[in-house]
């Protein structure tokens, strides 16, 4: 930054922008009581443990202690430094920040060569683009881009462009710029030859299709061939920039709409995703061409409740849909199957019966993942044969009991008694053979340690000399003579636990500043980060705003009487060993020390 941002103007920054809308952004928030609650985003979790506080404007993890308000929050899921984020929020918040020379960068924090990397895939994916709707050399590609459905306007929107048909333009145009040939090689935009060295370009005659991360950072390509060329789609390498588990495309624009609905449309590609969002379906995304992931599991689940599959309805499609289905459904997502007739792909059946059909008729009515699973276990199957039907019967009652839903079980249950002339009693006696009793006890157990354990982390069963200091530290950050109060009391000691001691050690250089007592402010002047997590998890303490005097005096006890139960055991400790050394006299001196200490607590 070439300026430092105003005091004025980061405070208000923080009236105007409220950090639920913010976080609500990246994760899935749900209000409970006065503070909103997700799914942390800065660990793998499958219950939430992640509070935002309207009220304090501040946000905790019970889970792994990420915390603090909502300048920190952008720093840390996004890398930014305190006045980029400074920036972003003043551009949310629509206040003008009156700073020359802003260097807004989202990527400035990043590693040189990653910087390096992301800036060559914006430059060429500019160009590539450029050269796809301006020039006679994509004429080609534009008109066979028209002629298979796509419109200026989805070209614009997923910036398609094309690579020339040579063998070092790209090559040549990145060294031209600056760019380190070996660098971008690594960047998997150029290749090195074997034979001589030279470098020529990964990407030639082949329409070009931007892969950008979640945060809008073009990162890869793939590209289409258009004349016979192999292989017919030809992607970018894995790169340090680019890993196929975890990016999902399109989700950079999907996202809102994901969060607007709770729901995201997963499909097999990316030319599935475009063909969708031009029929209205905008809340589409896909995997690189790699199957789903637990880490692109996890990222979901921090923004959707649902995930409806939409893959392609041929033999493997469907195949790699149960298994994803089986994924999702494992991470507690509820899951919808979107089925296509005839063996058709989403951009198939788009041509055939139109946008409307496929956003009513087939993402609309997406069957439930009991329904899928039924329609997947008869295939291949002759269920007039008795064989295969009773295969099918003991397929489907496996599924049937995994359920949690008694009124689920029940319905599919008689569904399965009606279709097959069947006794109900018989299903429902040979469905519970199917869980185990340890099955069940586990699945009975399941809640109870997780809500236990949820409220032993939040309520943090430690000792009372810490709960004292931190209730000090609470009261302390909202009023200046209690925090100079508190020192005085203390006589001299200090706080038993260090992080609470440097907390406090900057509070008091915060308030020397001449700075006003307000705990979100405290937290933008902290630069340790593990100290502003502890603060922010002190903040989420409910407490009562007023200190009374017995209340602070009960505190300051606590907190001198750990430091004599201190003393006293070092004492007898030096007791035992005068009397192992026949050293009486002493004993008896440093026995009477301890009663006198014992006195005082």
């Amino acid at each position: 930054m070439a300026e430092r941002i105003a005091e004025e103007k980061v405070n208000e920054i923080r009236q105007a922008v409220d950090i639920v809308d913010v976080v609500g952004d990246y994760v899935q928030l749900k209000k409970q009581g006065r503070n909103y609650f997700g799914l942390c985003p800065f660990h793998g979790e499958n219950s939430p443990s992640f509070s935002v506080s309207p009220d304090k404007q501040i946000y905790h993890c019970f889970g792994c202690g990420a915390g603090g308000n909502v300048f920190s929050f952008l720093m840390e899921i996004d890398g930014l430094s305190f006045q980029e984020s400074a920036v972003k929020l003043a551009a949310r918040g629509n206040i003008d920040l009156q700073l020359e020379g802003v260097a807004s960068s989202k990527n400035q924090r990043l590693p040189e060569d990653t910087k390096w990397m992301i800036e060559a895939h914006e430059l060429l994916s500019k160009f590539y683009h450029h050269l796809l709707v301006n020039t006679k050399e994509g004429q080609e590609a534009l008109e066979y881009l028209l002629g298979r459905g796509f419109t200026m306007e989805s070209i614009e929107k997923f910036q398609i462009g094309y690579a020339l048909d040579s063998w070092d333009f790209a090559a040549k145009l990145l060294e031209k710029r600056g760019f380190s040939l070996e660098l971008m090689r690594k960047a998997g935009l150029v290749i090195q030859s074997e034979k001589d060295g030279t470098f020529f370009d990964r990407f030639r005659h082949r329409i070009m299709f931007p892969i950008i991360d979640h945060q809008g950072n073009t990162i890869a390509f793939s590209g289409r061939a258009l004349g016979k060329d192999e292989p017919k789609y030809l992607n970018s390498p894995e790169t340090p920039i680019f890993n196929k588990s975890r990016v999902l495309y399109n989700f950079h624009l999907a996202r809102p709409s994901i969060r607007k609905q709770q729901n995201a449309v997963l499909f097999e590609g990316f030319a599935d995703v475009i063909s969708a969002n031009r029929a209205g379906v905008e809340n589409g995304i896909a995997t690189m061409g790699t199957s789903l992931t637990e880490e692109h599991i996890s990222f979901l689940k921090r923004h959707a409740h649902t995930i409806t599959i939409c893959y392609d309805s041929d033999k493997a499609g469907v195949e790699a849909a149960f298994r994803a289905s089986n994924m999702l459904s494992g991470f507690g997502l509820t899951v919808k199957v979107a089925l296509m007739p005839d063996g058709l792909d989403p951009d198939d059946f788009i041509k055939a019966y139109g946008e409307d059909k496929f956003r009513n008729d087939v993402i609309g009515s997406s069957s439930t993942l009991m329904s899928f699973k039924l329609l997947y276990y008869r295939r291949g199957k002759n269920l007039q044969n008795e064989g295969d039907r009773l295969q099918y019967i003991e397929e489907v009652l496996k599924e049937i009991s995994k359920l949690d839903k008694a009124v689920e079980k029940d319905l599919y249950l008689r569904q399965l008694a009606d279709e097959f002339s069947l006794s109900l009693e018989a299903l429902v006696q040979q469905q519970n053979q199917y869980t185990r009793p340890a099955d069940r006890k586990n699945h009975e157990s399941v809640r109870p340690v997780e809500k236990t354990l949820a409220v032993t982390t939040r309520t943090g069963l430690k000792p009372a000399y810490h709960k004292a200091e931190r209730c000090l530290i609470f009261h302390m950050m909202r009023n200046a003579e209690t925090a100079y109060k508190v020192q005085e009391m203390l006589q001299g000691n200090m706080f038993n636990i260090d992080e609470h001691q440097a907390i406090i050690t900057y509070l008091f250089a915060y308030y020397e500043k001449g700075n006003d007592p307000d705990p979100v402010a405290f937290l933008d002047d902290l630069q340790d980060k593990k100290l502003k997590r502890v603060v922010a998890d002190i903040e989420m303490m409910e407490l009562n705003e007023e200190l009374s005097e017995q209340e602070l005096s009960d505190y300051i006890k606590q907190v001198l009487n750990h430091q004599k139960m201190l003393t006293i055991k070092e004492k007898m400790a030096e007791q035992k060993q005068a009397e192992r050394q026949s050293e009486f006299s002493r004993a008896m001196q440093i026995a009477a020390e301890i009663i006198q200490l014992r006195k005082t607590l």
